[in-house]
């Protein structure tokens, strides 16, 4: 093979390994989200046309748009009794609350953590244990802060409920004081798998989510959570909550 060829081909190799790691580095948008950047991009191309400044506004609204709606994939561990975090964002209560009644868990307090996600995490929700969507509730209220605890009886919500080998969990997507649209992707009586994608919300919010009488959760609040990844509880086990220490 002649020099010639072989510079030819290694150019091909490298242009391949560079396209590969541009591939790599993008994280995939979800279809919600196109529609969005979209208007985005078409404003900044018109304030452009107004006044370049105010372009370049515009310019960086629609690429914070874009990570907005971005959809990483996750790995997620998939022994039995684990209860994985449903959102990404930082946990913002952990206690024993009395579930919403929509959700039909009774009215004693259950072990609730609550994950309160800002405009910069990733808002699709993913199914913190596999089983059976039993319910599926929807109530309309305020757009409070969602980092209030209020904003759990207050707020515009939706609510799944998933039947789990270990007891039901409750998982409940509340609105805040900026989002506006609860997307819900499944339906009852759906089979989901423990990190499976169910709905987003858009623009700031929270997911609480309801163990079994019992669980201790494994998180402490102020302790950043990954959608689909962090695990929350273990069902499959009782012993004594964790402590935790900031610094």
């Amino acid at each position: 093979m002649s020099s010639c060829v072989r510079s030819r081909k290694d150019r091909r190799m490298a242009l391949d390994d560079v396209t590969k790691s541009i591939r790599g580095a993008m994280v995939p948008i979800h279809p919600e989200g196109r529609i969005f950047i979209a208007a985005f991009a078409i404003v900044a191309f018109i304030l452009f046309l107004i006044w370049q400044p105010l372009g370049w506004l515009g310019a960086g609204l629609t690429i914070w748009c874009a990570l907005f709606f971005r959809d990483p994939d996750r790995v997620t561990p998939l022994r039995e009794g684990l209860v994985v975090s449903g959102a990404d964002g930082v946990v913002c209560d952990v206690k024993a609350a009395v579930p919403p009644p929509e959700l039909g868990l009774g009215a004693e307090p259950l072990p609730r953590v609550a994950v309160f996600m800002n405009v910069f995490d990733v808002h699709v929700n993913r199914a913190p244990v596999g089983g059976r969507v039993v319910r599926i509730a929807y109530t309309p209220g305020k757009f409070l802060n969602a980092d209030l605890d209020k904003a759990s009886e207050d707020n515009e919500r939706n609510a799944i409920v998933i039947e789990s080998p270990h007891g039901k969990v409750g998982a409940v997507q509340i609105a805040g004081l900026v989002a506006r649209r609860i997307v819900c992707f499944v339906r009852e009586q759906d089979q989901l798998g423990a990190g499976q994608r169910f709905g987003l919300i858009r623009f700031g919010s929270r997911v609480d989510h309801y163990l079994p009488v019992g669980a201790e959760p494994l998180v402490g609040v102020g302790q950043r959570t990954v959608a689909g990844e962090t695990v929350i509880a273990d069902l499959s086990r009782s012993g004594d909550a964790r402590s935790f220490r900031k610094g």
